[in-house]
């Protein structure tokens, strides 16, 4: 086993340091790490707005930011032996904030979007105690820090499919980023125009905001490309489930993480979503204290391919049919009783509902139910 370290500045912006990282999502994008299985890796991170919302921002500076821009990621991380069908094991060693972080509540974005129409931003300053701003007064947020964004690379087969179904959706009246060249950084100019905005979450990973995802975590990615090509970004200090203003505390990070592969196991189970696990109570004030869990996700895209806008139904659906199935397959139980097992014994919780198109649900299932 070796350790990696990828340092960046987080005070300067992407572009400033593109070998850094990128802010799409390609499978030609090139990797800036090559690591083995068993390898752990330090990333700092940039945070999701790359660096445009400081301590000296006004409300007028919100209103010109570019989300072409977000989200800057660090990486891609190259896993030797990664294939298509393996299954990516990321261990969440340590997420480690920075001192300041920020909230912002835009105009045409965020859950509620048809109710609040003024911009707003809290800039806060951050430590072991919470975190405290001027804008909130009286209002203490404990640090719960995680990585918003954390994902491999699709495959060109899954950008294609992914492009024509959201073109679908815009088509019928709905929301989503289109790919754009403008603001994007690849470091491969020929695919800036195709390549995948970062804004919401997709089967390779991306945009989760899944508050459960702290250090201690064990994140599951299905491989759709050769090495896997791991990136992060996104870092938050905490966050309510849901993130339904479209921002959580945001601020810089450092990831450190540990890297192994389960070989076909992703094509042999018929893992085609993000799966998280961790095998101790997490933190006391932090979701599912009691214990160890097992925990699948779910987006509102159908089984067949067409993409729904912000259907928290279908994507609670997809998280407890991907839960039975593990159930099935790592349990031994008949679908029928995993299902009655899901009624009473998981717990579904909404982890992120303002990054359009795609609502993210957790089906999270305790260890300590098993006997």
């Amino acid at each position: 086993m070796a350790a990696h370290e990828i340092r960046i500045d987080q005070s300067r912006r992407l572009a400033d340091e593109p070998g850094t990282g990128h802010n799409r999502w390609h499978p030609d994008i090139p990797p800036i790490l090559t690591v083995d299985p068993g390898d752990e890796v330090l990333m700092e991170t940039r945070d999701g707005g790359d660096a445009l919302i400081s301590r000296e921002s006004t409300l007028d500076d919100l209103l010109r930011l570019d989300l072409n821009l977000v989200h800057p990621l660090t990486g891609p991380v190259y896993v030797r032996g990664a294939e298509p069908g393996d299954l990516l094991v990321v261990d969440v060693l340590d997420v480690i904030p920075g001192d300041y972080g920020f909230t912002l509540a835009l105009p045409g974005f965020g859950y509620l979007r048809d109710v609040f129409d003024e911009p707003f931003c809290a800039k806060w300053e951050q430590h072991a105690g919470g975190a405290v701003c001027e804008e909130i007064p009286g209002v203490r947020i404990p640090g719960a820090p995680f990585m918003g964004v954390m994902g491999v690379a699709p495959s060109h087969e899954m950008i294609g499919r992914i492009a024509a179904r959201e073109n679908d959706l815009i088509a019928a009246g709905g929301m989503a980023l289109p790919p754009a060249a403008d603001g994007a950084i690849t470091r491969n100019p020929a695919i800036d125009g195709e390549a995948l905005r970062t804004m919401p979450p997709r089967e390779h990973g991306g945009n989760f905001d899944t508050k459960q995802m702290i250090a201690g975590t064990t994140v599951y990615f299905p491989v759709w490309t050769e090495g896997a090509l791991f990136s992060a970004g996104d870092g938050h200090f905490a966050q309510g489930s849901s993130e339904c203003c479209g921002t959580a505390i945001e601020t810089s990070t450092t990831l450190r993480a540990r890297f192994d592969l389960r070989k076909g196991l992703a094509a042999e189970r018929g893992i085609r979503d993000i799966h998280y696990s961790r095998s101790d109570a997490a933190p006391a004030r932090h979701a599912l204290d009691r214990g160890g869990y097992y925990a699948t996700t779910g987006l509102c895209i159908e089984r067949e391919g067409a993409n729904r806008q912000e259907d928290i139904n279908l994507a609670t659906r997809n998280a407890l049919l991907n839960i039975i199935d593990h159930l099935v397959q790592e349990r031994g139980f008949s679908r029928i009783q995993a299902y009655v097992i899901a009624s009473v014994g998981v717990d579904v919780t909404v982890d992120g509902i303002a990054a359009v198109p795609n609502t993210v649900v957790s089906a999270i299932l305790p260890d300590d139910i098993f006997v």
